[in-house]
């Protein structure tokens, strides 16, 4: 017995979806868990080198001074608050909390709030504009 391909039914395609914030969130947790990653990598060889390579580490240290370099470091701080607030998002939703349609628009918010004000003011505080 043949079926026509006609009578089955399709599986939605991407693009009767609205795009969410829940979409970007999720995508951006996955990729700014692999920076961490990638993060902790240059972090490791900045302290080996400290301990072990002086030469080695005064290079890796003048190349993070760099104006790429602290972009690139501004970048991991920005991974760092945005996987911890939205981690602890999760665990939220873990304990059974926040799964309203609002609760969960509201929570991606604070989200991003809560990571541009960190970093922001970690920087500050590195840089010496706030002291402590």
């Amino acid at each position: 017995m043949t079926t026509s391909n006609e009578s089955r039914p399709l599986s939605p395609h991407l693009g009767i979806y609205r795009w969410q914030i829940t979409n970007t969130l999720s995508i951006l947790h996955r990729l700014t868990g692999v920076a961490l990653s990638g993060g902790l990598a240059v972090l490791s060889a900045w302290l080996i080198t400290a301990a072990w390579f002086p030469g080695y580490f005064t290079q890796l240290h003048w190349a993070l001074g760099t104006i790429i370099g602290q972009i690139a470091l501004f970048g991991w701080t920005v991974c760092f608050y945005y996987h911890l607030a939205n981690g602890m998002r999760h665990l939220n939703w873990d304990l059974g909390y926040g799964f309203k349609l609002d609760e969960v628009t509201s929570s991606g918010r604070i989200v991003i709030l809560f990571t541009m004000f960190m970093s922001i003011f970690t920087w500050a505080v590195a840089l010496g504009e706030v002291p402590l």
